[in-house]
């Protein structure tokens, strides 16, 4: 099915007025979730066409904090799973954005920085995180993730589910299951703090899959403007903080994080690193 049509533009746009009330009241920040996002056959060619580990050079994350392979590079991709990408991508889409977050002028990224193709196997995971806030390449600030999940039959347990966690880090108060044609869109601060943090439970033979867009903006408001950052990860209270590998990784992160780059380099020279 052609995704590229009037049709599609118009219903992107009365699904972006009708969602655009619960976005940006939902908490513990600006989200939605959407069921039945694009017309299943599109994303039952994506899935038939998606690639198996050993099919591309995927960029592969092994660390306490990610376990997961990530694919970027759109121009190598099956035909049906680059259209779809490119239509996440497209003014279709950045108008439905627009008018569901209030955020104008969107800017989407062409290269799929961090986004495009993610998947996890077996005890994979994603620790809970704040995304990096500006762009490099562009010097653009990062205000909004989507997500497109493409597992068929996933099961609740599984695991997988994608947790929403108030800006304080106390409680997770949104988790979301990865099933098949789920759209998860939310807004990119400093206190969004997201992941999928618990190993992955499915069978050997599954893996969570999806697949991902950011979108970016030309300055931000200025109570959420932050010196610039990577991507910062947390631990979750009472699971996550206990002495250990991870909570040692994700301690030195948010110290680089928040420690000047001058006293950064100081350091460095006091013990000849």
């Amino acid at each position: 099915m052609e995704l590229f049509t009037d049709a599609m533009g118009q219903r992107l746009e009365a699904l972006g007025e009708r969602t655009a009330e619960t976005y940006r009241a939902n908490r513990p920040f600006p989200h939605i979730v959407i069921d039945d996002f694009l017309p299943p056959e599109v994303l039952d060619a994506v899935v038939r066409d998606y690639p198996a580990p050993e099919d591309l050079p995927w960029i592969r994350f092994d660390n306490p904090e990610e376990k997961k392979l990530a694919f970027n590079d759109v121009d190598r991709l099956p035909g049906s799973v680059r259209e779809v990408l490119l239509f996440m991508n497209s003014p279709t889409m950045l108008k439905f954005l627009e008018r569901m977050t209030d955020i104008e002028n969107l800017i989407p990224d062409p290269y799929f920085v961090g986004g495009g193709l993610h998947q996890i196997r077996k005890g994979g995971l994603l620790g809970v995180h704040v995304d990096f806030n500006k762009y490099k390449r562009f010097d653009l600030d990062r205000r909004l993730n989507m997500l497109i999940y493409l597992n068929r039959d996933w099961q609740e347990s599984y695991g997988g589910h994608l947790e929403l966690w108030d800006t304080g880090m106390t409680r997770c108060e949104q988790r979301v299951l990865p099933v098949f044609n789920r759209c998860v869109v939310f807004s990119t601060n400093e206190g969004s703090y997201h992941g999928h943090p618990d190993p992955l439970t499915c069978p050997e033979n599954r893996a969570r899959r999806s697949l991902a867009t950011y979108y970016y903006t030309n300055g931000r408001p200025s109570e959420e403007v932050a010196s610039r950052h990577s991507t910062i990860f947390r631990t979750r209270p009472g699971v996550d903080d206990q002495i250990g590998p991870r909570a040692v990784s994700t301690a030195k992160r948010v110290a680089l994080a928040v420690t000047p780059p001058i006293v950064i380099k100081a350091l460095k020279r006091l013990v000849g690193a």
